[in-house]
């Protein structure tokens, strides 16, 4: 296919997006191309002084963006929840924040940092959202993940990993479990006969923040592709009309493959019944659309 580019991307007027993690990294120039073509966009992001500036940055480039702040911190439910509130309208939801490759902390719920901001904040974040995107036909729900979900494994025994935790096996445990909830939602949404698409990215390697090595730190990412190519992935899968539901793209846009992890229908289930335990959030619109009779399988 020929190379695509957010230069591509259709007129987004009436369009409304939040975009998590949107002050810096990937999420920035995701949040910047989708105000640019004329989307009203939420900065999610965890801290305010870094928030604000993101949305000074992308009014900076966009004049007249329909752009604000919309503090969430995806490592703390209560915050979740106030920030779902707060919303009112939603077109499309970019599931891109998360954090990498830390020393082992928890999150203000309990949980194990990785897994509880990357997967447990974000499958709460969407389903607290949900009612929104069923009341806009076509919306999408776009999740980043990372070919290192390939090595991620879950054990459902130990998911504080306090038997044994390793930065690195972390990050590709909840990066697997992003995937895992992308696809699972896709499924969900087509048994209830509901007009929502799931979609999964992979960045490719990227000069974000998680990306940290030390004093060699700014060499390294010299050769790494910057943010703005990171973001390309997230921005086709938001609006491009090729895009299906439960499809994955790596970089350049380009259709990837899950693991065989990842297209475990029993293993993404289970999952998803364990991360509405532990999160409260259940996703009971579902269920209503199973009961309204839907012709779909």
């Amino acid at each position: 296919m020929t190379t695509w580019t957010p230069a591509s991307m259709p007129d987004l007027t009436s369009t409304s997006a939040v975009v998590t993690g949107a002050s810096s990294g990937i999420g920035l120039p995701t949040a910047l191309e989708l105000a640019r073509h004329g989307a009203h966009v939420v900065v999610a992001a965890r801290d305010p002084g870094r928030g604000a500036e993101a949305v000074r940055r992308i009014l900076s480039e966009v004049p007249g963006g329909q752009v604000e702040l919309g503090l969430l911190d995806l490592a703390d439910l209560a915050s979740v929840r106030r920030f779902a509130a707060g919303v009112t309208r939603l077109d499309l939801l970019v599931n891109n924040a998360g954090v990498g490759l830390i020393p082992r902390r928890e999150t203000k719920d309990g949980f194990e940092m990785q897994f509880g901001t990357n997967h447990l904040g974000h499958f709460a974040l969407t389903g607290l959202l949900l009612p929104l995107l069923l009341a806009r036909p076509g919306a999408r729900v776009v999740t980043v993940t990372s070919d290192a979900h390939a090595a991620g494994r879950l054990d459902f025994d130990d998911l504080g990993l306090e038997r044994g935790y390793g930065r690195m096996s972390a990050y590709a445990r909840s990066k697997l479990a992003n995937l895992l909830f992308a696809l699972e939602l896709q499924r969900r949404a087509d048994r209830a006969g509901v007009d929502v698409k799931s979609v999964a990215t992979h960045p490719g390697t990227t000069a974000t923040n998680i990306v940290k090595v030390g004093p060699l730190q700014p060499l390294v990412r010299l050769l790494l592709k910057p943010a703005a190519a990171g973001a390309v992935p997230s921005l086709y899968a938001a609006t491009s009309p090729d895009v299906r539901g439960g499809e994955y793209f790596g970089p350049r846009a380009k259709r990837l493959s899950p693991s065989q992890a990842a297209r475990s229908e029993e293993l993404a289930a289970r999952l998803w019944e364990v991360s509405a335990e532990l999160t409260g959030v259940r996703f009971e619109e579902f269920a209503e659309g199973r009961a309204r009779g839907s012709t779909q399988p």
